[in-house]
């Protein structure tokens, strides 16, 4: 019993990218990415339809929220104290 392949959808868009080009015919893009001609129209006429969002830009996305760099300074300082404890235990055992 054969499972299905899955594509990523950089592998998606790479095809529907050179079909949209029509250097080759759908045959020749079907025969090298091995891939049915359906499914190649099919990720084609889904590439078209969605590629507004490309350009939609920042349009009806949340802001990001403003970094808190207080606490990653503390978070670094508690680090680098972890650290310098760990390194004079070290050398204390010898290793």
């Amino acid at each position: 019993k054969k499972t299905r392949r899955k594509f990523t959808a950089a592998f998606k868009a790479k095809v529907a990218l050179e079909a949209l080009k029509e250097r080759e015919t759908l045959a020749a893009l079907s025969a090298r990415f091995e891939v049915h001609a359906n499914q190649i129209s099919l990720w084609k006429q889904e590439f078209i339809a969605n590629s507004e969002v490309v350009f939609a830009g920042t349009e009806g996305k949340e802001k990001e929220e403003p970094v808190n760099l207080e606490a990653l300074y503390a978070k670094i300082g508690q680090l680098e104290m972890e650290r310098d404890f760990l390194k004079k235990s070290l050398k204390k055992s010898g290793l």
